[in-house]
């Protein structure tokens, strides 16, 4: 059978090839006609004066007005070699305004094979006007400027993963430069970006975590400063960092917005909201006490024996004592009391598992697995603060119901967008507040942290003498990735303060990534934070002064222990501490042997056992 298609071969490919032809030829044509309009432009004396500039983009300024990114004018400096007349005149009158030798210029001009050739690339507005002069008076013939969009950020380093930068087409790549691109670029002269940082703010955060990186020998360190009341970033300081001015010379890992796209498991920092979510759920009380032996322990009903250590036998403890002297066991045996789908909702209500939505391009949603991923430890775990990825961002805007109390308030990075004349177009809003906790219940949480900055707190090191703050210290290990299993050398140290406590203004949260020899928040991260308060209280105008709402003192008075009643049989002594059963030594008709120091871990004989007049107690504490 013969193909219907059979002999049209030849001709289809040649109609292809004379296709193909006649575009080269008009694309080669067009070219040249390009070509010699420029050059009639150059022969007839032309100047460039008639090419448009580019727009302007608008500028990005702190809350103060202080400018962090500004548009300048740039050009190309470029010469016609077959117009310029003498190109030895020409090199002396460009070299001292281009900083290249007159020798140089001259042999671009005579000796390149091209027509056209720069020589250089990006001047100012110092070497653009007088050019632009010269050209007007008649010098410089063959010589033309390229007007291009520049960008300059006059604070260099400051905030410069906040703010971002541009690239060659000045259109903006990461950042505030990034997300507000068609607010900055908009018409003639683009609109102003005006944020919430502040940038003595920004400053004091940069000096310190820069200190402390070098004190630590950390990877890096991220130092977030925020007004609670109306979730304003003040500051955001991520190190390492880099110049937006010089952005080829810069690495990703230094590009890299930590606070914003970085998910991490925060530790003890994170017991304020869990234990806030199971007070303000009513699943345990003010009083509501559990035993820490040094650990937590329970066999789940598929027979799964569960161990979660702490870092001490810290005995009876409340969910004061739980953050103050961050009890891991504690948290765990309190997030028993209150079933699962209750405390995830609790967290998920502060804010976890989810973006701030703060205008920062690039955010992370952190992980909080759903229910039905949970083994029977992740509760548990969680309450402690591991088995959840953070970022930044979720943990301040978190405080901020603790801050407030109960009201979540979301932070933001962006006040306004005004126009090139400074007139405000809009505010900017990222989202409403919102009741999350009680009133009580914050409060409550306060009250606890106040006490961690006291003598027996883990985080006494960030106390300030003349200021109330409430302070949470942290220590997370970090997931090994090669492993899989947490690193035994690699952790996360932070520390969390409200100030002042009473009614808080200011949030500041430090984060401590793979520091070297100490690791613990509350040795490296606590005295960071001490340093900012002191630096920022009076700028800020904080007012000095103990907290006067708070009741207790920054130095916790524990209430007396009354050892337990001993009459006709053995009582149970487990959880008390050795301290509190000294007087059953000076009884008479007791026979009493304690060993070791700490708290009742073991017993002997058991409690409920019948007492006879010989009978011999015998106590462990660890």
């Amino acid at each position: 059978m013969t193909s219907p298609y059979r002999g049209r071969g030849p001709r289809k490919t040649a109609r292809r090839f004379y296709v193909f032809i006649t575009l080269i030829s008009l694309a080669a044509l067009a070219l040249l006609l390009r070509y010699a309009c420029l050059m009639l432009i150059d022969k007839a004396g032309a100047t460039n004066q008639s090419q448009e500039r580019p727009a302007e983009r608008g500028p990005i300024l702190d809350r103060n007005g202080r400018v962090l990114a500004l548009y300048t004018p740039l050009a190309n400096v470029s010469a016609w070699r077959s117009t310029v007349q003498d190109p030895e005149a020409v090199g002396e009158e460009l070299a001292p305004l281009l900083d290249l030798s007159p020798a140089y210029i001259r042999d671009r001009i005579s000796s390149s094979p091209n027509e056209f050739v720069y020589l250089k690339k990006q001047v100012d507005a110092s070497v653009i006007k007088p050019i632009e002069e010269a050209l007007a008076e008649g010098r410089l013939r063959g010589i033309r400027l390229e007007y291009i969009p520049g960008r300059i950020y006059p604070e260099r380093n400051l905030a410069s993963q906040v703010i971002g930068f541009v690239g060659d087409e000045n259109r903006g790549l990461e950042g505030i430069e990034y997300a507000f691109e068609r607010e900055l670029s908009g018409g003639e002269k683009g609109n102003q970006v005006i944020l919430t940082i502040d940038a003595n703010v920004q400053y004091t955060l940069e000096r310190i975590a820069e200190e402390t990186l070098r004190e630590t020998g950390a990877e890096s360190i991220m130092f977030v400063a925020m007004n609670p009341r109306t979730g304003d970033i003040l500051g955001s300081a991520s190190l390492p960092t880099y110049d937006p001015n010089n952005i080829r010379s810069s690495t990703e890992i230094q590009r890299m917005n930590r606070p914003v796209v970085w998910a991490y498991e925060p530790g003890s920092v994170f017991k304020i909201f869990s234990l806030a979510t199971l007070l303000d759920r009513g699943a345990i009380g003010t009083d509501t006490t559990f035993i820490c032996n040094g650990y937590y322990e329970h066999v789940t009903s598929g027979g799964e024996r569960i161990r979660i250590n702490c870092l001490g036998a810290h005995g009876r403890v409340t969910a004061r004592d739980i953050i103050v002297v961050s009890c891991n066991a504690g948290a765990a045996y309190a997030s028993d009391q209150l079933g699962q789908e209750s405390f995830y909702e609790g967290l998920k209500n502060l804010g976890f598992g989810a973006r701030t939505l703060s205008g920062f391009p690039g955010e992370t949603s952190g992980l909080m697995n759903p229910v039905d991923r949970w083994s029977g430890r992740s509760k548990q775990t969680i309450a402690m603060g591991q088995e959840i990825s953070v970022s930044t961002l979720q943990v301040l805007q978190a405080a901020s119901a603790i801050a407030n109390d109960g009201i979540l308030v979301p932070p933001r990075v962006v006040s306004s967008i005004a126009s090139p004349d400074g007139e405000e177009i809009r505010r900017w809003d990222a989202g409403p507040a919102r009741q999350v906790i009680s009133p009580e219940t914050a409060r409550i949480i306060r009250s606890a942290m106040v006490d961690v900055t006291s003598s027996i707190g883990t985080g006494w090191r960030a106390n300030v003498e003349d200021l109330s703050l409430a302070v949470k210290t942290g220590t997370a290990q970090i997931i090994d990735p090669e492993t899989h299993a947490y690193s035994a050398t690699d952790h996360i140290a932070s520390c969390i303060a409200l100030l002042p406590a009473e009614s808080p203004s200011l949030v500041l949260y430090l984060v401590i990534v793979k520091p070297q020899g100490e690791i613990f928040g509350g040795r490296i991260a606590a005295p960071a934070i001490r340093q900012a308060a002191e630096s920022l209280v009076d700028y800020l105008g904080i007012p000095r002064g103990l907290n006067p709402q708070i009741t207790h003192s920054p130095e916790v008075i524990l209430p007396q222990e009354q050892p337990p009643a001993v009459t006709t049989v053995v009582p149970d002594f487990t959880g008390f501490s050795k301290r509190s059963l000294i007087p059953l030594l000076l009884r008479d008709d007791l026979h009493v042997e304690m060993l070791g120091e700490g708290w009742v871990r073991r017993q002997s004989p058991p409690p409920n056992t019948p007492l006879a007049p010989d009978t011999i107690i015998y106590l462990e504490f660890e």
